[in-house]
């Protein structure tokens, strides 16, 4: 049996569709950019949404758009990808980490408070794996304290907190749409907003500052460039991807749903120093990304070793994230680390493995995962 970590959902509708836009004169600017950003905006039920080239680009169009600038600082999770914070560092801000909650994974809103200070411009949480911030929490310290709330759902597209699909409570919501996502267009990503002056600027920015799209344009060739702004567009051939995966993504969800609860009850029987994180948060929906294990007697030498198994066993699985940001080197040697400022996230980054739950997983795929893994605990006495 071979069970990759990520492998994307993609079938005859979104091949058609695709070969359909290539024997079309239109490959960007068109229709189906359009299409799948209203697509997009109704599934999240956001005002405005904007098809971007990666969730990269959707933070830095963000930050692009509300001024950030050298002498800012932003505060941010420490468990995350490194990309949410290289979205703060090169606006010239400067990326103010914290550590994570225990259960969770999630920023912990209680320290956040003790480092907002005269040069704080806004706050970034990420839904980590799927499960939601407390962001009633954290929108009351950015009014109390006029801040911008940047909401990374990069792991989080289907989760919702107190109804209100997570993306819509801060001031912008970025989307990955990378291949081992809840849905894929290949590389891309997606904003979404409240504010239609935000949406606006950031539709220009997106456009490389150009104040009249091709498509948009009364005469051919004629427009002007009010700002400074970046290529950031998603192409009509990701776009038609998008689509018909959006048409699919309920179902992508239901499975991921079912699969991650299959996970938990077979977890119960796995080993005693094992646990997974909690996600009995009230009033969530949460929509999983992948299956973590926390192993609480491990060290990184034993991890690795179990890794390598995993892939002798052709079960895919991966880490997330292989460190704390401010561990990584490049943000090491420009701050330093001090490890006890960041314990949980440590234990997060050095006893988890993580596994798949997305559609190409089904129930006897677990069990193979779980046989599996028994096996290889008992080759490296665990």
């Amino acid at each position: 049996m071979n069970i990759p970590f990520g492998k994307p959902a993609i079938d005859f509708k979104e091949k058609n569709l695709v070969n359909k836009t290539l024997n079309s004169p239109i490959l960007v600017h068109g229709k189906n950019m359009n299409q799948f950003e209203r697509d997009f905006a109704s599934f999240t039920k956001a005002p405005y949404a904007l098809s971007v080239s990666s969730c990269t680009a959707a933070m830095h169009l963000f930050y692009l758009a509300i001024g950030l600038k050298k002498g800012d600082e932003v505060i941010v999770s420490s468990q995350t990808h490194v990309a949410t914070a290289h979205a703060i560092e090169l606006m010239g801000a400067k990326a103010i980490f914290v550590d994570s909650e225990k259960k969770t994974g999630n920023i912990n809103i209680s320290k956040i408070k003790n480092k907002i200070n005269k040069k704080t411009k806004a706050i970034s949480v990420v839904h980590y794996l799927g499960i939601p911030v407390f962001m009633d929490k954290v929108i009351r310290l950015a009014k109390k304290f006029n801040l911008f709330v940047l909401e990374d759902c990069a792991l989080a597209l289907g989760t919702k907190y107190k109804n209100k699909h997570v993306g819509l409570y801060g001031d912008a919501g970025a989307f990955s749409f990378y291949p081992a996502k809840h849905m894929t267009t290949a590389e891309g990503g997606m904003i979404i907003l409240k504010n239609k002056k935000l949406y606006e600027k950031i539709k220009m920015i997106r456009g490389i500052g150009v104040n009249k799209a091709f498509n948009q344009r009364k005469y051919p060739g004629i427009y002007n460039v009010p700002l400074l702004g970046l290529n950031y567009r998603l192409s009509e051939i990701s776009s038609a991807i998008g689509i018909e995966q959006l048409k699919k993504l309920k179902n992508f969800i239901s499975i991921r749903k079912k699969n991650y609860k299959y996970y938990l009850k077979k977890i119960k029987y796995l080993h005693s120093n094992i646990r997974s994180i909690e996600i009995k948060i009230p009033k969530a929906e949460i929509s999983p990304y992948c299956f973590p294990m926390i192993f609480n007697n491990i060290n990184l030498k034993k991890r690795q070793k179990i890794l390598i198994l995993l892939k002798k066993y052709k079960i895919g699985s991966s880490v997330y994230y292989p460190h704390p940001v401010p561990r990584l080197d490049f943000y090491k040697k420009k701050y330093g680390y001090n490890k006890k400022k960041f314990i949980n996230a440590e234990i997060f980054s050095d006893k988890t493995i993580v596994f798949p739950v997305a559609p190409h997983i089904n129930f006897k795929k677990i069990d193979y995962i779980f046989a599996s893994l028994k096996k290889i605990f008992n080759k490296v006495k665990l």
